[in-house]
């Protein structure tokens, strides 16, 4: 929200915001331990999952109990200077992360949701911690572009699962047939945020931000090529587990990203 509402200049609200990003980083990292502790025995039965510390034994589990608290407790420590909604909202970004590893990953859909309702969750973070409002734009756009990629982790795992011959996705609702539908979801989930993109380009909102909003046009193309590769790479079986993963070591997609910044900085 804060680069979105174009606050460049506020030295307190970026000071505001690299705290919130370093509590959100210790929580996050605490939550991921958590996860690979309850997922041990499904994650050793995976053909990557199986490299990770705890399920290679290459670090002992019980370094993970000493680890846990003491992440939650620097993250927790850091989010008081930030204030305290900021505070309730990394609570309930922790409260909902662990629901997830317990038991919520194992629904039938409800997974994804869940994953794009926790990347949200940061926006509103970050809103509360420089004070700036999130537009109702921004977060429609990342309710439907978090979804697209939540799908799309699915959906590289149900390709990993047909290679294998296997059915069921180990500790997960799906099966290796719920793969095409997934994809079909996934995809009109991507190219709706595109659409909730474009409707926001002819809002009056964006004139109190661009002097030529017009120019913004250029951006969709551009993000409706990048949210079509990364589904077409999926549907090959060549995606990375985690789709933002993959992107940070994509150079296609670095390219996308520079063309988006170019027209954006063209438009202010």
């Amino acid at each position: 929200p804060l680069m979105t509402a174009h606050q460049f200049s506020d030295p307190m609200a970026w000071k505001k915001s690299l705290l919130a990003f370093w509590s959100f980083c210790f929580v996050a990292s605490a939550v991921y331990l958590i996860n690979d502790l309850i997922d041990l025995e499904s994650d050793r039965l995976h053909p990557k999952k199986r490299n990770r510390p705890f399920a290679s034994g290459s670090l002992p589990a019980s370094a993970g109990y000493i680890l846990i608290p003491t992440l939650l407790a620097i993250g927790g420590g850091l989010s008081f200077f930030v204030g305290s909604v900021f505070s309730y909202l990394l609570s309930l970004y922790f409260m909902t992360s662990f629901l997830y590893s317990l038991y919520l990953k194992k629904l039938l859909f409800w997974d994804v949701i869940c994953l794009a309702s926790l990347y949200t969750l940061r926006l509103f973070a970050g809103s509360s911690a420089t004070e700036v409002p999130i537009s109702k734009w921004l977060l429609a756009f990342s309710m439907f572009i978090f979804l697209s990629l939540a799908i799309a982790k699915r959906v590289s795992e149900l390709k990993l699962l047909q290679t294998q011959n296997k059915e069921h996705v180990p500790g997960r609702g799906y099966r290796a047939i719920d793969e095409e539908a997934l994809s079909n979801l996934g995809a009109a989930s991507g190219y709706i945020s595109v659409l909730v993109f474009a409707l926001y380009l002819n809002s009056p909102e964006v004139s109190v931000y661009y002097r030529n909003p017009e120019l913004l046009w250029g951006t969709c193309p551009l993000i409706l090529y990048w949210i079509s590769r990364i589904w077409i790479i999926g549907n090959r079986g060549e995606l990375h587990d985690d789709p933002i993963v993959f992107a940070i070591k994509d150079v296609s997609s670095y390219g996308v990203l520079l063309l988006v910044i170019f027209l954006l900085w063209l438009a202010t």
